[in-house]
């Protein structure tokens, strides 16, 4: 079961198949509660400052969530943060597909992608799933795991987020075996030799970036 989590970004940033499953919640933040009631969803909650909103988007938005909580524009945690912990705290079990965060402000995307590292975040990394038309990216806690190649996502990219220690990778076009890293960094354009990839390590954060070319 999964949740969805819309953001403010324009559609043209989602996947073409977004909306090709049930979720069990959709979760507007800020302009994306009106961007789910314009694709006819239902909007389970709508959370943000909305200050991307006129007054009369935010009347609609007001009238047709189920929930709906208004934040202060100045305040500490981001909209997407707000929108994440109530989909948490309501749905723990869940997996939690995160849609329109990305294509437009690069803070705003990297406030996004490192937001798995809050420690109250991190116990539910491996639920979160961050999606745009050219991009899937997962994030994995300390483990060993085999990961399934994904229809036309041609490169892969192995993200550490963390320094980690015995980063091992099999059956991608390029490999390592248990290495010490250091600090971040992203060991990006590998690809699938076959359907299937390998990868482990022993402490630390790992984004895993599944990604194709823009056409």
């Amino acid at each position: 079961m999964k949740v969805l989590i819309v953001g403010g970004a324009n559609p043209k940033c989602w996947p073409a198949n977004l909306f090709e499953e049930e979720y069990v919640a959709y979760i507007g933040v800020d302009r994306g509660a009106l961007y789910l009631l314009e694709q006819g969803k239902s909007l389970d909650a709508a959370i943000g400052d909305f200050d991307s909103l006129s007054q009369e988007e935010y009347e609609k938005v007001k009238a047709q969530a189920k929930f709906l909580k208004q934040s202060p524009a100045e305040k500490d945690d981001t909209d997407t943060q707000l929108g994440l912990l109530y989909a948490i705290e309501h749905f723990p079990d869940v997996q939690y597909r995160l849609a329109g965060l990305t294509g437009g402000r690069l803070d705003h995307f990297l406030a996004n992608f490192w937001m798995v590292l809050e420690p109250r975040f991190t116990p539910y990394a491996r639920q979160i799933e961050l999606v745009d038309v050219q991009n899937i990216i997962e994030y994995y806690l300390p483990g060993s795991y085999t990961i399934e190649n994904k229809a036309n996502m041609r490169y892969l990219a192995y993200v550490c987020m963390t320094p980690m220690q015995e980063l091992t990778l099999n059956l991608s076009k390029y490999t390592l075996n248990k290495q010490k890293i250091a600090y971040p960094i992203s060991y990006a354009s590998n690809e699938f030799v076959g359907k299937t990839a390998e990868f482990s390590f022993s402490d630390g954060v790992m984004a895993v970036i599944y990604s194709k070319d823009h056409k």
